[in-house]
């Protein structure tokens, strides 16, 4: 992104990239950014002209006209095969199986694009999707909407900010939701700066309740752990970066449960050394319960069962302590020293 930005501030035409160039996904937003602006032509990938947001904001009281309008419309297609391809890399990493898993973007004030019922992730099309409103009715689409859409729209009615989500349940971190374990922290920094996870108690999947206490985390935390179930992530930029959550959690997940299998105590960061992580982390507008705690309190890692303990002393060392009585025990103790060394 800061090199096209700087293509843009010498007056160079950014259409002119290296056949090898890597687009990150904020290059990408820019580059869309700079195409629903008309600046330049579509964006590598995209599903070509015509991909403009719709300029009169939706919202589920717009006509039928205007809805249906938009749900065939270039720049929904190209929505529409993001999810699909978001699905397929679930599908692929063996994040999902059978039929589960689900995607959500929001498109309107109270709308939101989702993924349908009963239809593997690795194998949908554009025609599968559905249009939904906040309150999970189906306005458009031709398959029945997923039955786990009530969470990701309780999801973005909490949370503002949140553009996508999706649900899955990669195996290592469904694990640490299955046994009720946080994963430990001050360990990875892509880990840290990218994801902030809590775990959500077990409800029946697809129900209000269970929507409602993945919510109720979503303002400071944008990884769920649905206990005994999988996964959920949202994202404030887009699909793409809702799945790259998974990716880190997944990851993660399996490199900790590696590292307590080698018979040494895993090495953590020292608490400035998150700090300077965490600083990163706000300046990229994503949620962190740890903001503005004290350092001492950042490396917390006290329910890690496997050998992880946090680097600075636990909690209770010195809560608590009588000055007196800690005066009196070293009294008591060099009095008993110089008897036995007289």
């Amino acid at each position: 992104m800061k090199d096209l930005q700087e293509m843009v501030r010498n007056g160079q035409d950014v259409r002119n990239l290296p056949a090898d160039a890597i687009l990150t996904p904020s290059a990408r937003d820019l580059l869309l950014e700079m195409e629903i602006r008309g600046l330049k032509p579509p964006v590598p990938g995209s599903s070509g002209a015509g991909t403009s947001a719709p300029a009169k904001p939706l919202n589920s009281k717009s006509s039928k006209s205007e809805l249906e309008a938009f749900f065939n419309s270039s720049y929904c297609h190209d929505l529409k095969l993001q999810i699909c391809d978001i699905g397929r890399r679930l599908w692929g990493r063996a994040y999902v199986d059978g039929n589960g898993g689900n995607i959500a973007i929001r498109v309107g004030e109270d709308i939101a694009l989702c993924t349908p019922t009963l239809v593997s992730k690795g194998f949908m099309k554009p025609e599968d999707l559905c249009l939904v409103d906040f309150e999970g009715n189906q306005l458009l689409g031709g398959k029945k909407r997923t039955s786990e859409i009530l969470m990701h729209l309780q999801i973005m009615k909490r949370q503002p900010k949140a553009l996508a989500s999706v649900h899955c349940h990669p195996p290592y971190a469904t694990g640490f939701a299955v046994a009720g374990v946080e994963p430990p922290t001050c360990m990875i920094p892509e880990f840290e700066v990218f994801a902030s996870v809590a775990i959500a108690p077990y409800r029946t999947p697809g129900t209000p309740e269970m929507g409602r206490l993945v919510a109720d985390l979503v303002d400071k935390h944008n990884v769920i752990l649905m206990a005994n179930h999988g996964v959920v992530s949202w994202s404030h930029n887009n699909v793409e970066d809702a799945y790259f959550k998974m990716e880190i959690l997944e990851s993660y997940c399996r490199t900790i449960l590696v590292a307590s299998q080698l018979g040494v105590t895993p090495k953590t960061m020292t608490a400035p050394q998150l700090q300077d992580l965490l600083k990163i982390k706000q300046s990229l507008g994503i949620p962190d319960p740890r903001y503005g705690l004290k350092e001492c309190e950042l490396c917390d890692n006290d329910e890690w069962r496997p050998g992880v303990t946090c680097a600075v002393p636990p909690k209770d060392e010195a809560a608590g302590k009588d000055p007196e009585a800690e005066a009196a025990v070293q009294a008591i103790t060099e009095q008993i020293l110089r008897k036995l060394n007289g």
